[in-house]
C-alpha cells in the first residue's frame, strides 16, 4: 500500500499554482492531487474517495476566501490539514486563519526546505509554525479578548461585516452594495458606522485600507 501523501492547492494565481505543483511533485512521498482557483472551486473538486491530506490555502481569493474555506473544511472534513499560504504576515490574518482551523502558516517567500518541513510537521505533529509566525501569534494572543484592540476586534467580526468590508474595496456604490447583500441602503450605512466605531476608523477609504491589510480585498 502506498504511503504517498496528497496535496491540494487553493490559490487564484495560476502561474504560482502551477509552479508550486511542479515543486511539490519533486518532494519524495508527496503528490499534488489538484489545484483550485478559489474556495468554491476547491470544494467542487473534492472527491470523498480520494481526499487530500493537506491543503495549501491562500487567504486572499475571489468568490470564497481562505478563511471561509478553512472553516468549511473544519466542519465537513476535519481530517484534512490546512496550511495557510500567504504573502501576509499580519497578526490579524494569522490568528484568524488559526481560529478558522488552519494547522500551520507558511509565507509565500519561504524556501523549499521550509515548505517540505511544514508538510512533514503538520502530518506528524499536527501543526507547523516557524519562529516568526510563532512570535506573532504569541504577541497577539493576549489581545484577542481586548475589545479596544484591532486584532481582537477583527477576529470577532461577523461574516456579514467581513463581507461588507470586502465590498468596500470595490467601486460599487452603497446602493449597489445593498443590492448585492439583499439589504437596504440604511442597513449598509449601519454596517459602515458600526465598523468605523469598532475599528476606530472614519471613512470608507479607511475601511478599505483595513480590509486590504487583513487580506479581505481581492486585488
Amino acid at each position: 500500500m502506498s504511503n504517498k501523501k496528497y496535496i491540494a492547492i487553493a490559490d487564484d494565481h495560476a502561474m504560482f499554482r502551477k509552479g508550486l505543483t511542479v515543486l511539490i511533485n519533486l518532494f519524495p512521498g508527496y503528490e499534488v492531487l489538484f489545484g483550485a482557483t478559489n474556495g468554491r472551486d476547491f470544494i467542487d473538486q473534492l472527491n470523498a474517495d480520494q481526499l487530500p491530506d493537506i491543503v495549501l490555502m491562500d487567504i486572499n481569493m475571489p468568490e470564497m476566501d481562505g478563511y471561509s474555506t478553512t472553516e468549511w473544511l473544519r466542519t465537513n472534513y476535519p481530517e484534512i490539514k490546512v496550511l495557510a499560504l500567504s504573502t501576509m504576515d499580519a497578526e490579524t490574518a494569522i490568528i484568524k486563519m488559526v481560529k478558522s482551523g488552519a494547522k500551520g502558516y507558511v509565507l509565500k517567500d519561504a524556501d523549499t526546505e521550509e515548505l517540505k518541513l511544514a508538510f512533514d510537521e503538520v502530518l506528524h505533529r499536527g501543526y507547523f509554525y516557524n519562529e516568526t509566525i510563532t512570535r506573532k501569534v504569541m504577541q497577539a494572543v493576549g489581545q484577542l479578548t481586548d475589545s479596544k484592540n484591532k486584532t481582537g476586534t477583527f477576529i470577532n467580526l461577523s461574516d456579514r461585516e467581513i463581507e461588507f468590508l470586502k465590498l468596500t474595496c470595490t467601486e460599487l456604490t452603497y446602493k449597489e452594495i445593498a443590492d448585492k447583500l439583499f439589504v437596504s441602503v440604511r442597513t449598509v450605512e449601519g454596517y459602515r458606522d458600526t465598523l468605523c466605531e469598532k475599528l476606530d476608523l472614519k471613512t470608507r477609504v479607511g475601511l478599505a485600507m483595513y480590509a486590504v491589510k487583513n487580506g479581505l480585498a481581492v486585488l
